[in-house]
């Protein structure tokens, strides 16, 4: 289908912003991708984009045609998945998205045993600490650490995942260890944080209950792995889910603070779009990583117990 082929590929560079990326995620060269764009322009007889040797725009054009061809695809993939369910392999590509830290501890190493179960199947894995649009960037599922956002995807909650407060030996010889939650103001925190993040406190579980905390610091980053090296080099104190940090806690590289008034617990979950449980291979990967994910964060608690 040539035509749909074209418009797939517009759908993805629209989303993604460029003929490369858009390619990339198809797994086109830059070239059969500009090619598809340039087939499609021609059946239209309009243009789509307005090329620079820096920048893609699109046209007035594109712009209203990308609502109607994203419909269109759309309608394709949920009738293609509809189809998937009378058979008895599952296929296609699954596009996900994780934050870093437990992108790579725990969806990444995962991902290869669900493959090799049904090797029709390709998994394409986005990871980021910044938030993600699902619908805009044309996934198939989120995995989320922290408070769900406001939204109409389903959602599905994996496991609480604790979380610690912790700093180097370095930094705590040098600037003092904390004794108590108010304490935190005087010290420099790491904080997580991008366009719109919600990281500019911590909440910790007090007899009180849950109770807010203002906490500043000269270091921030929209990576949490980032903060962890920071943490490691003794630059501060970072907030980080126990699973995370499970081995410089256990070495001694990291020391926890305030245990007896830890973090809030993360929710760790995965948001879908309604429609996406129609497709079979999503609803497999989705209970797969569901089960072995929590497999695998309870096997880490133990090993740090």
């Amino acid at each position: 289908m040539p035509y749909m082929d074209s418009l797939r590929v517009f759908v993805r560079v629209m989303e993604l912003g460029s003929i490369t990326a858009g390619g990339r995620d198809l797994r086109l060269t830059p070239a059969v991708a500009s090619n598809r764009i340039k087939e499609l322009e021609q059946r239209l007889n309009v243009r789509l984009f307005n090329r620079t040797t820096r920048k893609l725009t699109p046209t007035e054009a594109g712009e209203a045609f990308y609502g109607h061809a994203r419909r269109v695809v759309t309608s394709l993939e949920d009738a293609e998945a509809a189809m998937s369910g009378f058979s008895h392999q599952p296929s296609g590509a699954i596009r996900v998205s994780a934050p870093l830290g437990i992108g790579k501890r725990i969806i990444a190493p995962l991902i290869p045993d669900f493959v090799d179960r049904y090797p029709d199947v390709s998994v394409r894995l986005r990871l980021s600490d910044r938030k993600v649009d699902i619908v805009d960037d044309g996934l198939d599922l989120a995995f989320f650490v922290g408070r769900p956002p406001d939204s109409e995807l389903k959602l599905r909650k994996i496991i609480d995942t604790p979380r610690v407060l912790c700093a180097a030996p370095d930094y705590l010889a040098q600037f003092g260890t904390p004794a108590k939650p108010a304490d935190l103001h005087k010290h420099n925190c790491l904080l997580l944080r991008y366009p719109r993040s919600p990281e500019w406190f911590w909440v910790l579980e007090t007899a009180d209950g849950p109770r807010k905390y203002e906490v500043s610091g000269s270091y921030d980053s929209d990576d949490g792995d980032v903060l962890t090296l920071w943490a490691l080099a003794g630059r501060g104190i970072v907030m980080k889910p126990r699973f995370d940090v499970a081995e410089h806690l256990a070495s001694g590289a990291l020391v926890e603070l305030l245990p007896d008034t830890p973090p809030e617990p993360s929710l760790f979950g995965c948001l879908y779009p309604h429609r996406r449980l129609q497709d079979k291979k999503v609803r497999l990967f989705i209970d797969f990583l569901l089960e072995q994910s929590v497999a695998r964060l309870q096997a880490m608690a133990r090993d740090v117990a």
